[in-house]
């Protein structure tokens, strides 16, 4: 029977927390083809307006293990930079995971940056073992936020 795991990770930012935030996580479908195109070939979204119950794609190049990503958010509290995802298509979803959640906050750090705080959640297919899987997303969040963080640094106007 498959069991139910889970990893957390933190990145330190000198970005305040609502700009990485709007610009990592809930804009990310625009900005990530521009940030990250040798990762992300496109995104889009495939259903709603960007609240709860709304869907959104992301089309990777070969550079990822696989070639797309459909997730829908569950909660989005915007005010205290939080929300959560379901994966419901692709990213390893039928091959190698039952089902995958990501919880991702944001926080103010005391020295006017932020801390991102994230926890995914999933429950992998009988007779699937992870080995450095764990490291390879912690990583990837890690490039999703410091891509944004980059951004932010260089466009000081930007989701202000």
């Amino acid at each position: 029977m498959a069991s139910t795991n889970s990893w957390t990770h933190e990145i330190k930012s000198p970005v305040a927390a609502p700009r990485l935030f709007h610009a990592g996580v809930m804009d990310w479908h625009t900005l990530a083809p521009k940030l990250v195109p040798q990762i992300v070939a496109s995104a889009h979204p495939v259903e709603g307006e960007g609240g709860i119950g709304s869907v959104r794609q992301f089309n990777f190049t070969s550079a990822m293990p696989f070639n797309l990503m459909k997730e829908r958010l569950e909660f989005i509290d915007a005010d205290k930079c939080e929300c959560k995802s379901t994966l419901i298509e692709g990213g390893g979803i039928g091959t190698a995971i039952e089902t995958a959640t990501s919880h991702i906050k944001v926080e103010p750090a005391a020295n006017g940056g932020s801390v991102v705080k994230v926890e995914s959640t999933y429950k992998l297919l009988p007779g699937i073992e992870v080995n450095d899987e764990i490291t390879k997303a912690k990583d990837s969040v890690t490039a999703i936020f410091k891509a944004a963080e980059a951004y932010l640094i260089a466009n000081p106007d930007a989701y202000n």
